[in-house]
């Protein structure tokens, strides 16, 4: 039986969990979103504007907006929200990130592990996930630290080119 899409904003709870997420990074630069719910609870940046024209649709959608993560709860059954590499468009990122050398930053985007060499920059502080960043700013995904070595620097936990190698 598949259950039905529920949309809705999203609560003062779910909003409180996007914004502890946001904080490790940096500052939250937007503050309207909408969930879908299904067999997951799916968090949406979206335009105040448009999410008034949605409430007044008969048809209801499925989407709507930036997906930027999901909310679900960890194996210690603490709910958590678990944001994609869109989400971070929406931080401005002042912590908790590495900047790549283009080649280092290609190689990223193609599924690899970052050497030492191929960080220009970086601040860590309090978590091993880093956001992944090219020269210009571009978030271009999600890494975890590995301090102890310089071969494997930062470990790709997701990139903007998933999607392409994805297997359908």
């Amino acid at each position: 039986m598949e259950r039905e899409l529920r949309y809705r904003r999203a609560s003062s709870w779910e909003l409180d969990l996007i914004l502890r997420e946001a904080e490790k990074y940096g500052e939250l630069r937007h503050n309207f979103f909408a969930v879908v719910e299904g067999k997951f609870r799916d968090v949406y940046a979206v335009n105040e504007r448009v999410w008034r024209e949605i409430e007044n649709l008969k048809l209801k959608p499925y989407a709507f907006g930036s997906f930027v993560g999901t909310i679900k709860v960890d194996r210690n059954l603490v709910e958590k929200f678990y944001p994609n590499v869109e989400f971070f468009y929406f931080v401005d990122v002042r912590k908790n990130y590495a900047v790549l050398t283009p080649k280092a930053g290609f190689l990223f985007t193609t599924g690899k592990d970052v050497p030492r060499s191929g960080v220009r920059r970086y601040s860590w502080q309090g978590t091993k996930k880093l956001v992944i960043l090219d020269e210009n700013g571009i978030p271009l995904g999600i890494g975890r630290i590995n301090p102890g070595s310089r071969k494997k620097f930062i470990l790709n936990v997701t990139d903007v080119g998933e999607f392409l190698r994805r297997r359908r």
